[in-house]
């Protein structure tokens, strides 16, 4: 009896780390628009532990990282993205990595992102609030766009390797570049562009 008391609480510990998440120590950083053309949405951003990972419903656009979550040298970056529901145009979401003083004025990261119109996107964010293209908006098959119910589930990945970065979804490359001239050591997290509902789960790193 103790044998399989002992079995049945190992194996519950051991499902523990995979049922839930927590948004404790997580940040936030806004990044309203000041487009009189695309305005934010109304209500306040939500950030929430969701199972296996988070829910984000972002009236304004955000980046949402923790502290602790940092990658250096080689390693992938993965997360399962799901739009729960349009918006009412194209708007994107995905990966931060890279990234250092993103509660300032010097904020630098880099972001793979992707829309719910199949194209992707690879900026980097150079302080407050100048950004440059690395890959502009780009489109891709391998992107799954919203079904008839107005959702879709994509896996995202960047791989950084020795010399080049390969930006991935749903198991495809779609775009490598020379590890040279990316700053890809720092902190990594998530963002979500306004007017956007979406779940993120199984996002971490490994080397």
């Amino acid at each position: 009896m103790r044998r399989l008391i002992l079995l049945s609480t190992l194996f519950t510990l051991a499902l523990a780390p995979l049922a839930a998440q927590s948004t404790a120590g997580w940040k936030i950083r806004p990044d309203r628009s000041t487009s009189a053309s695309d305005p934010d949405g109304a209500g306040e951003i939500k950030f929430t532990a969701e199972g296996k990972g988070f829910h984000a419903v972002n009236p304004a656009a955000a980046v949402y990282w923790h502290p602790s979550n940092t990658a250096t040298g080689t390693y992938t970056l993965k997360g399962t993205f799901k739009l729960n529901k349009p918006s009412g145009h194209n708007n994107y979401y995905g990966l931060v990595f890279g990234g250092s003083a993103l509660e300032g004025a010097d904020q630098a990261y880099l972001y793979f992102l992707i829309g719910q119109n199949g194209t992707f996107i690879v900026k980097r964010r150079l302080g407050d609030p100048k950004t440059e293209d690395v890959v502009g908006r780009t489109p891709s098959e391998a992107i799954r766009k919203p079904d008839a119910g107005g959702t879709s589930t994509n896996t995202l990945e960047v791989r950084v390797g020795g010399d080049k970065v390969d930006f991935v979804v749903n198991g495809t490359s779609v775009h490598s570049a020379p590890k040279a001239g990316l700053r890809t050591d720092g902190i990594w997290g998530i963002r979500v562009n306004h007017q956007l509902d979406v779940t993120i789960e199984d996002i971490g790193v490994t080397k």
